[in-house]
């Protein structure tokens, strides 16, 4: 089976969100994401126990640190799904690429290229 979802999705495997660490969230974004959401396991059926826990806890405290500098923490958002959800994924796929629509672009985008535009007027 095919899925559809947009083509501006890019997926970046881990061997479980559990991994996942504030430093790559907040990479993501820094490095021109203008959304990202995470997909762990149903909570209570991680293979590597608790991983999915710790993976939503991190992901909330990102939020709340990207609402504290003004991006907005609903750039960011963590689903449980399991391996033989696909169909589920493509329509969270669709659904977060339609609230970025809505939230418009990365706001580091702008200042990035206001800093590159200044720095370029000097030399």
């Amino acid at each position: 089976m095919r899925l559809q979802y947009s083509p501006n999705i890019r997926i970046v495997e881990m061997p479980c969100s559990g991994t996942i660490d504030h430093r790559v969230l907040l990479q993501a974004f820094e490095d021109g994401a203008d959304g990202v959401f995470v997909a762990g396991c149903m909570e209570g059926d991680c293979h590597f126990q608790k991983g999915n826990y710790r993976a939503k806890k991190r992901v909330n405290a990102v939020k709340k640190l990207l609402d504290e500098i003004g991006m907005g923490g609903e750039r960011l958002e963590m689903y449980n799904l399991s391996a033989a959800m696909g169909p589920r994924f493509a329509e969270i796929a669709n659904e977060m690429t339609e609230r970025i629509r809505r939230l418009g672009p990365n706001p580091l985008k702008k200042q990035s290229a206001e800093t590159t535009e200044k720095e370029g007027d000097v030399a």
